[in-house]
């Protein structure tokens, strides 16, 4: 988008559906009071538009916050006015140019991308933890992360994928994260093509060991030392290459992937209750598992090619929402990306302001909130996967 002007002057499940789900995957006692009145409040579509309405506010307030903090602090009601001045079109003051180029050219596609990777990842959590019927599950936890991490080493060590240019780093990964899905697909279906859980989870687990060995040894006999900085750092991930030019891709993946993800609700709903009750309500369990993890690692791909491997936000964000709004996935699947969204925009913020000038990795701020949220969320008294 070409700059202003310058002016003179300046589908869901049942409840008894989602109690099977829970009951079906542990024997927890009843939920504590507070949080069961919390998820009968959520329970009816006004209580969950409204949160969802809230939520959405809080995003966006926090995306005007996070695109006027830096190194050059813009206040809000500014950051607001040059926004609207990129989209509508309109004048600033000449002496505006160098914070609007700041506001509109570097911080607004990396607060944007920072929003579409964290309510990208929390969705595709929900999904791949019903999908494999596993608390622990995560985006990554089929090896795709590792597949795409190696990707981008082979790139920046070999200097491959050259006439890209600046998307070199990105396609590999892209590429990598592809080649890992189909290694774990291949390696985990059984001879009659279906996929269970545990060997997709199993399969996963050692593939993703695999390809970190592989990027070990290619970071080992890496001969640019500054290379290898930049691949260990871009591991961690980093929001620091975004650009208009990636956003568009990104913004469409993850918008379509949540659009289907949301449209296969029940059927995730189903899945979690195990194959012989999904087949018997009329679900393929092999049919809708092969579909849904396609799409799972085409969305991982295509966030990991533009931010590096982010941990745990798949893993705790779901758990956190279903805590609230209980595990009916319509209902999951409606709120998690934005309360994922949120937390991302907010990471970045301290990730590139903590330390500055230095940048601090992602994954490491990620790490350090989401293990005692975890930790503290497992032991919570009558809490298993499922939201109880």
């Amino acid at each position: 988008m070409p700059p202003p002007a310058l002016s003179s002057t300046a589908g869901t499940a049942t409840a008894g559906t989602a109690a099977a789900a829970s009951a079906a995957v542990t024997d927890a006692p009843p939920p504590d009071p507070p949080a069961k009145g919390a998820r009968n409040r959520l329970a009816s579509r006004t209580g969950l538009a409204a949160a969802c309405a809230v939520l959405l506010l809080t995003l966006l307030v926090s995306v005007v916050v996070a695109i006027g903090l830096g190194s050059a602090v813009v206040s809000p009601g500014d950051t607001a006015r040059l926004l609207w001045a990129a989209l509508s079109g309109g004048s600033i003051d000449a002496g505006e140019v160098t914070t609007y180029q700041i506001i509109w050219q570097i911080r607004t596609p990396r607060v944007l991308l920072a929003a579409l990777v964290g309510a990208g990842l929390s969705a595709v959590g929900v999904a791949i933890q019903a999908l494999v019927r596993n608390a622990l599950a995560d985006p990554f936890v089929l090896g795709v992360s590792s597949g795409a991490s190696v990707g981008a080493v082979a790139v920046t060590v070999t200097g491959g994928l050259a006439a890209l240019g600046i998307y070199a780093v990105s396609a590999g990964a892209f590429i990598g994260a592809l080649v890992a899905s189909l290694l774990v697909y291949v390696a985990s279906a059984s001879r009659g093509g279906g996929l269970s859980p545990l060997r997709l989870v199993l399969t996963g687990v050692a593939m993703a060991l695999g390809f970190q060995a592989v990027m070990s040894v290619i970071i080992y006999f890496a001969p640019d030392s500054e290379a290898t900085s930049m691949v260990l750092y871009w591991t961690m991930g980093s929001f620091g290459a975004a650009s208009w030019g990636t956003l568009p891709v990104v913004a469409a993946c993850v918008l379509v992937g949540l659009a289907v993800l949301h449209r296969f609700s029940r059927a995730l709903d189903v899945l979690a209750l195990g194959d012989e009750t999904a087949t018997s309500l009329g679900v393929s369990p092999d049919r809708h598992r092969k579909g849904l993890l396609l799409l799972a690692s085409l969305i991982t791909g295509v966030m990991v090619a533009v931010s590096g491997a982010i941990s745990f936000v798949g893993l705790v964000m779901p758990h956190l929402v279903r805590m609230v709004v209980g595990a009916t996935h319509a209902r999951v699947l409606a709120v998690a990306p934005l309360v994922g969204a949120v937390f991302m925009v907010w990471v970045d913020l301290v990730s590139r302001t903590l330390v500055a000038p230095r940048e601090l990795p992602l994954g490491v701020i990620t790490a350090l909130v989401g293990v005692p949220v975890f930790v503290a969320l497992m032991r919570r008294k009558g809490y298993m996967f499922g939201g109880r």
